[in-house]
């Protein structure tokens, strides 16, 4: 009996850390299970404690008004990324989406050259984890302040990720959080492995241009998200936790193998078009 007690309670602490999601635009709350020996960030925490976040308040200026050209621009490419809809690099957008761990991780794959996933490279996996929820936490304060309203709620055209629409209504826009992450991991990976480091931090770019495609983020919201992200990893240099964890990723990575994930090459064709307009 006891030790049918003791398994249950396993059970219901995995059932448990499984149903956690991120507040600050982390929109997929489906986590995958974690292997028994998974070096995940179980507990769903980031590196950092609310105090040492970048403040998004004091970091980004407001939004851009209405009435400003600020607005015009950001109103005039987000007409532009209209033309974009059901294009390969509206598909690209759409799988950029995705946050959910472990599948998120597979997003730099193409860029790093190896094959990202509990298997091959644990310990990055964890750092991308982890870092990812300290990037999404230090846009809330400027999320929750302004409370901008996304562009499918003012141009009335479809988004990207349309199982998404009612959250992302109820979460601000700028600066984007989406954005924070991707230049992140792109400025993190381009640390783990330099000879890469353009590819990634390009597919860093990317991801955050993603949100532009996908009809969900403005160009100024992208831009002050950047911010954010380049802010996180400032932070984050001072975290003993991280620096552990950024020297075991870099020690996988320098014994992996190169593998180039099948979804490369359409990857790479639909990362040649330039987006019309954008800064």
């Amino acid at each position: 009996m006891a030790h049918r007690i003791t398994h249950s309670q396993r059970t219901l602490a995995r059932v448990a850390i499984a149903a956690l999601v991120i507040g600050s635009g982390v929109v997929s709350a489906r986590q995958p299970a974690k292997p028994a020996d998974s070096v995940l960030a179980t507990d769903e925490r980031g590196y950092l404690e609310k105090q040492q976040l970048p403040d998004s308040l004091q970091l980004v200026p407001p939004p851009p008004q209405d009435g400003s050209a600020a607005l015009a621009n950001d109103e005039a490419i987000a007409k532009s990324m209209l033309a974009l809809r059901g294009t390969p690099r509206w598909d690209l957008a759409a799988r950029d989406a995705v946050l959910s761990f472990p599948d998120a991780a597979s997003h730099f794959s193409c860029a790093l050259g190896v094959q990202i996933d509990q298997a091959s490279t644990p310990h990055l996996l964890r750092l991308l984890e982890r870092s990812m929820r300290d990037a999404s936490s230090s846009t809330s304060a400027a999320k929750t302040r302004y409370q901008r309203p996304r562009p499918f709620m003012r141009n009335a055209q479809p988004m990207c990720t349309p199982a998404d629409d009612a959250a992302l209504r109820k979460n601000g826009s700028y600066p984007s959080g989406h954005t924070a992450i991707g230049w992140t991991w792109g400025l993190i990976l381009s640390e783990i492995a330099p000879p890469r480091r353009n590819a990634l931090l390009a597919r860093g770019r990317a991801f955050g241009d993603s949100r532009l495609v996908c009809n969900v983020h403005w160009q100024s919201d992208v831009q002050q998200g950047r911010m954010m992200g380049a802010a996180t990893v400032a932070a984050l240099h001072d975290n003993p936790g991280f620096q552990k964890d950024l020297v075991a990723a870099r020690r996988e990575i320098a014994k992996a193998k190169p593998a180039a994930p099948d979804a490369c090459a359409s990857e790479t064709a639909a990362l040649q078009l330039v987006l019309p307009g954008v800064m």
